[in-house]
């Protein structure tokens, strides 16, 4: 337990930042999924759906969640499902 006050303060501090982190990890992930999900399924997806996974992951990126490359390569592979499940127009 802490005792000093400015340890009692980063204690509490740490709890609210990991809950935040938290939500937005699982927030990003769960868009990637069902993104994925639907793609794999055959549905059509639109390039708003690709937007908002692209939001999330740049906010987890630019909070510190995930690294830099990490958020690029996610969202390169997604991107990459994106337009090869886009239909061509012959």
């Amino acid at each position: 337990m802490p005792i000093i006050k400015s340890a009692k303060k980063a204690a509490r501090r740490s709890l609210v930042l990991n809950k935040r982190n938290t939500e937005f990890k699982l927030r990003m992930k769960m868009e990637i999924k069902k993104f994925i999900k639907s793609i794999t399924k055959g549905e059509a997806v639109s390039q708003d759906e690709l937007s908002k996974i692209y939001k999330y992951v740049d906010k987890c990126a630019k909070i510190g969640i995930i690294k830099k490359k990490t958020a690029a390569r996610k969202k390169s592979r997604v991107a990459r499902l994106f337009t090869a499940k886009k239909p061509t127009s012959n």
